[in-house]
């Protein structure tokens, strides 16, 4: 992994509202234009969350983290994704690997990549969303399983990973013949693992998303997560609070909006009502969300996700607004606050949710 982009000490962040949590986001932030600029991957900020301990937040004390609750889990990706969305994406995807890892009972696949993954010098990301989207109605699945021995040959490909080809560990998920499905922690040296570079998007293009093909991968015992068993991702091995983490996203993405246009308005006054209108906004659903992930159910995830996504649009457009023609050339925060609202509208979005968007700007009710 490379070395960040300046030789600045990175200080331990041990609590999500801290000096040292405010000094990485400091550094994030002046990195995210210069990445979404460049399409380049986030090496130098990832490096940086590795010095500040940020892959070690999310996983309990036995496993060599620090057991942040979901609570200050959830704190710490508001915070992230407000500086730098990209990033606080690919580290979604990255502790979503490991909590698949760190949830799993076997032990000698812990061993192999737990340490380095915690410590940041290797990179896992997953590829498992077809197992729950409409992929998975498919006759024939994206990416098979056959039973070879005492392991499998995998065959297909994973049409959604992010890093596949900066991962030195993908968490993939195959279907076998008679429906029964597995997860498995594939090495990206394994002959047959053929990940592509990364597809020009929107927004976010620097998270290196793109599919990964697997051309008779063999894997083993040693390599194996959960399964073979029917619907595989419903067991919850390792899930956490992962059902969450698109809308505090979603949240921290307004956040960033929000403050840009109440610094605007304490030159401008007319703003003022529109500022504070959603800044208000932004704090009732920060509470909702926290109050969801400490696991009282004030809302559901879906009435959530909705919110979280309109507020996002509407956040970075009235950013963008404030900001006049400067926010639309390329570079100014505000633009690419608007594209990366957008990621919202597309990725793990539920139907239902997709609907509702559908109707409201369609101007059905």
């Amino acid at each position: 992994m490379n070395q960040p982009a300046d030789n600045a000490a990175v200080e331990v962040v041990q609590a999500p509202e801290s000096a040292a949590m405010d000094a990485l986001c400091d550094r994030l932030q002046t990195l995210a234009d210069q990445t979404d600029r460049s399409g380049d991957w986030p090496a130098a900020q990832l490096h940086l969350c590795a010095a500040a301990g940020v892959f070690r937040w999310f996983m309990p004390a036995t496993a060599g983290g620090f057991g942040w609750s979901d609570a200050d889990q959830t704190r710490g990706y508001l915070r992230l994704a407000a500086a730098d969305l990209t990033t606080t994406f690919v580290i979604t995807q990255r502790m979503g690997a490991c909590r698949r890892i760190e949830g799993c009972e076997n032990e000698t696949l812990q061993k192999r990549w737990l340490p380095p993954l915690l410590d940041g010098s290797q990179f896992a990301t997953v590829g498992i969303s077809h197992l729950t989207t409409s992929r998975r109605h498919l006759s024939t699945p994206v990416l098979r399983a056959e039973a070879v021995g005492d392991g499998y040959r995998l065959s297909g490909y994973s049409p959604w990973v992010t890093g596949g080809a900066h991962a030195d560990v993908i968490v993939v998920g195959a279907t076998l013949d008679d429906g029964r499905q597995l997860l498995a922690a594939v090495p990206t040296d394994r002959p047959g693992v053929v990940a592509a570079a990364g597809i020009p998007l929107v927004a976010l293009s620097a998270s290196a998303t793109d599919r990964v093909d697997l051309q008779d991968v063999a894997i083993g015992p040693d390599d194996l997560i959960a399964g073979p068993i029917e619907d595989v991702m419903s067991q919850g091995v390792g899930a956490g609070t992962g059902g969450l983490q698109t809308s505090t996203l979603a949240i921290g993405l307004s956040k960033a909006a929000v403050d840009f246009l109440a610094a605007e308005a304490q030159q401008r006054e007319t703003l003022l009502p529109v500022a504070e209108q959603l800044q208000t906004e932004v704090r009732n659903l920060e509470v909702d969300l926290l109050s969801v992930a400490s696991g009282n159910q004030v809302c559901s995830t879906a009435d959530l996700r909705g919110r979280a996504n309109r507020l996002a649009l509407r956040a970075s457009q009235a950013a963008l607004t404030a900001a006049k023609g400067a926010g639309f050339v390329q570079g100014h925060p505000a633009g690419r606050w608007c594209r990366e609202a957008l990621f919202f509208l597309v990725w793990s979005c539920p139907q239902p949710i997709a609907n509702a968007h559908l109707c409201e700007l369609a101007g059905i009710e």
